[in-house]
């Protein structure tokens, strides 16, 4: 394919456009042909932002009549991507899903029943796949430098997972809840990392244990409430954990764009309404008898992925912050420890590498390294986190998946 692929981004948020709109404006073999978002005043900013001049549409049957594309990027709230992957694929149009999904087992089914139907590239935006130190990880498990892997865990801090308590992110009915938002990245690198072993049941703990009401990190004034928002909020600059707009980002959710459609942003996250979790650990059994473990901490100063892989013969120590893999063997021999240089881009370079799979595959063809049915079995075993979290019990993946 010589001529360039015509894009289209659905939904101008941040991932939309300080992630794939930046990366898409950049390449020469892509034109970001139109933007779509129900919020008019976020599609101009993000166009403003962008420093193109795309066309603009409010609703997806708008864009549908009027343009000709390629391929879309979908960056919509989770809940909402079912429906508008339909719709973008019964236009014929290839489909890039920023992760999860869905928010759950049956709406993945729907899509994946019709990319298959339509015959369409449909590709799941899983940006850790794309990570250079998990790629890396990756090639040291399947060498068998490790050995047979029974037990693995990460540990992810996530310093800005604060602001999930200001935001759409904070319902579950949004999201599916944030073992599907959140989790589904790294259920996928487990299965992935793993070669996709069949997982069998699951059992998770988590709970909002900072962000109440409780700890306020200030003192209230007599007859003073806090917020709504941080931008407007009396305590604002005493409050550490404050999410208050630049210029910039008062033109996509504050003034014009907030009037428009009442969204707002930066609700405290201490008051505000919500439930999903700040703290969460999140267990997997797989068919092989492989154990696997995944926290999520959204309190602290700190941000980094933490791995642990166990093999019979090694053990592989990661840190995505720090870029390194220790493999430390089980007996007398040599400690290694790999530094894996920088690459240029967002998570780590693992942005750009995501977007130039997605342009390849449209260019030449084959499957994408992140396919819808790898992000079913994310969504899978987020939902049977989440199962298990509210519920309190443990979750046999054949109640979402069958015995199949």
């Amino acid at each position: 394919m010589d001529k360039k692929i015509k894009f289209a981004i659905i939904g101008t948020g941040v991932r939309g456009v300080w992630c794939f709109g930046e990366l898409l404006k950049n390449r020469r073999d892509a034109e970001l042909a139109a933007l779509c978002d129900r919020n008019i005043v976020r599609a101009r900013a993000a166009a403003e932002k962008l420093g193109i001049s795309p066309n603009l549409y409010t609703s997806i049957d708008e864009m549908a009549a009027a343009e000709t594309l390629d391929a879309v990027v979908i960056t919509t709230p989770d809940n909402t991507h079912r429906d508008i992957a339909l719709q973008a694929m019964k236009s014929h149009w290839n489909v890039l899903i920023d992760k999860p999904l869905a928010t759950n087992v049956k709406d993945c089914r729907d899509i994946i029943e019709c990319a298959n139907k339509n015959q369409l590239t449909v590709m799941m935006g899983f940006n850790l796949r794309h990570h250079a130190v998990l790629k890396r990880l990756k090639e040291i498990i399947d060498s068998g430098v490790l050995g047979k892997v029974f037990l693995a865990e990460n540990r992810e801090f996530y310093d800005g997972g604060r602001t999930y308590m200001c935001r759409w992110n904070r319902f579950s009915r949004n999201t599916g809840g944030l073992w599907i938002h959140k989790g589904s990245h790294d259920f996928d690198v487990f299965n992935w990392l793993l070669d996709f072993p069949k997982p069998l049941r699951v059992c998770a703990f988590a709970a909002v244990n900072v962000l109440t009401p409780d700890g306020l990190p200030f003192e209230l004034e007599n007859g003073i409430a806090p917020g709504p928002g941080c931008n407007e909020c009396h305590y604002k600059e005493k409050c550490r954990d404050r999410f208050d707009f630049n210029e910039l980002e008062q033109k996509f959710w504050g003034g014009d764009a907030f009037e428009n459609d009442g969204y707002l942003r930066n609700t405290c996250m201490y008051l505000s309404e919500k439930d999903t979790h700040d703290n969460g650990i999140a267990m997997v059994e797989y068919e092989n008898g492989i154990k696997v473990t995944h926290l999520e901490c959204f309190i602290g100063s700190r941000n980094d992925r933490c791995y642990t892989i166990a093999g019979d013969r090694a053990t592989a120590e990661v840190s995505l912050s720090q870029r390194t893999i220790k493999i430390t063997p089980r007996w007398n021999g040599e400690v290694i420890t790999y530094t894996i240089p920088q690459q240029t881009g967002g998570h780590g370079g693992a942005d750009p590498a995501l977007v130039e799979n997605f342009c390849q595959v449209i260019k030449e063809g084959g499957a994408p390294n992140s396919t819808i049915e790898h992000g079913l079995l994310a969504t899978a075993i987020g939902q049977a986190a989440e199962l298990s979290r509210r519920e309190h019990r443990m979750v046999e993946m054949s109640e979402l998946l069958g015995n199949n």
